[in-house]
């Protein structure tokens, strides 16, 4: 198999910041994550554009659809992407390579909006699209359940001595990224495992994760912080395109319970263990906030891709 032809990031002094959220396991909640990041820097006055590398389940391009359905209904003054994109694979890594690299080329461009942060989903699975997607990474936010057996997407663990073996062919990819992207440029990818779907069942299996996660994290290169709880309301927001923040708004109509207030609180809790909107405006993302009265943002072009 031919080789990928390398990432060309642009200068230092233009480049935008890629997040990526990346798991080769389904069912982890990275759709939900990708969103929630993209609209908190949004209403941080950062313009965000959006990348669905999992073009076949669309999982995040649904998301945005029933964003902009939400917003043309209520005009609840949403914040929308700036555009995004979904790459489905055609077949040809090469070429699904290449459409990663143009899809970001032109959510970042002038004509495509000119995005300074570009938040990117990635499918449950390894493939072209996905390894590329890793490749230019400034952020990597891996979301894992909160669950033993979801620890191999890490590493291999001996059951009886809870003994770490070796990395995972995931964490083995994510190495070759970071080396891909040291290549590049000199950059690095800053790397953030986050549990997931927390729960208070299972009081030892949480403690045997965070002693795992915790001895991993050094030899892997990663940061852990802790994520979102499994709330029924993930779900409601899904069909209406909202997120926790968007319930504070006046135009959304919808009561707060006490189950909304802690679950925006841990979501508070991971954008500060993140702190990303720091690091962007440091490397100098300009504030975009709509001015006072201003219309609602226009519905984003809805791109298709390979595939």
């Amino acid at each position: 198999m031919s080789a990928m032809p390398p990432i060309t990031p642009p200068p230092a002094d233009s480049a935008p910041h890629i997040l990526v959220v990346g798991n080769e396991k389904g069912g982890t909640g990275k759709s939900t994550i990708a969103f929630h990041i993209a609209v908190a820097l949004m209403d941080a006055g950062l313009p965000v554009a959006t990348l669905d590398l999992d073009g076949r389940q669309g999982s995040l391009t649904r998301y945005i659809e029933n964003r902009c359905g939400f917003e043309e209904l209520r005009n609840a003054g949403l914040p929308i992407p700036l555009g995004h994109r979904s790459l489905a694979p055609s077949g040809d890594a090469m070429a699904d390579a290449r459409a990663v690299d143009h899809a970001l080329a032109e959510l970042t461009s002038a004509e495509g909006g000119g995005a300074r942060v570009v938040v990117v989903d990635t499918p449950g699975s390894d493939s072209a699209l996905s390894r590329r997607g890793h490749a230019w990474a400034d952020t990597l936010i891996t979301p894992l359940n909160d669950s033993l057996v979801d620890l191999d997407v890490l590493a291999l663990v001996d059951v009886q001595s809870d003994r770490i073996v070796r990395p995972s062919h995931y964490a083995a990819m994510v190495w070759e990224a970071k080396q891909a992207r040291a290549q590049a440029d000199g950059g690095e990818i800053q790397w953030i495992v986050l549990r997931n779907r927390l729960s208070n069942l299972n009081a030892h299996n949480k403690r045997e994760m965070a002693r795992l996660l915790g001895q991993l994290g050094p030899r892997l290169g990663f940061t852990l912080i802790a994520g979102l709880s499994e709330r029924v309301i993930f779900r409601e927001l899904f069909l209406a395109g909202l997120t926790l923040l968007d319930l504070r708004r006046a135009g959304v109509g919808q009561s707060l319970t006490m189950s909304h207030i802690t679950a925006r609180n841990e979501l508070r809790a991971l954008l500060k263990a993140i702190n990303l909107g720091r690091r962007v405006r440091h490397e100098g993302a300009p504030p975009m906030p709509r001015p006072p009265g201003a219309a609602p943002a226009a519905r984003p072009a809805l791109g298709g891709g390979a595939g």
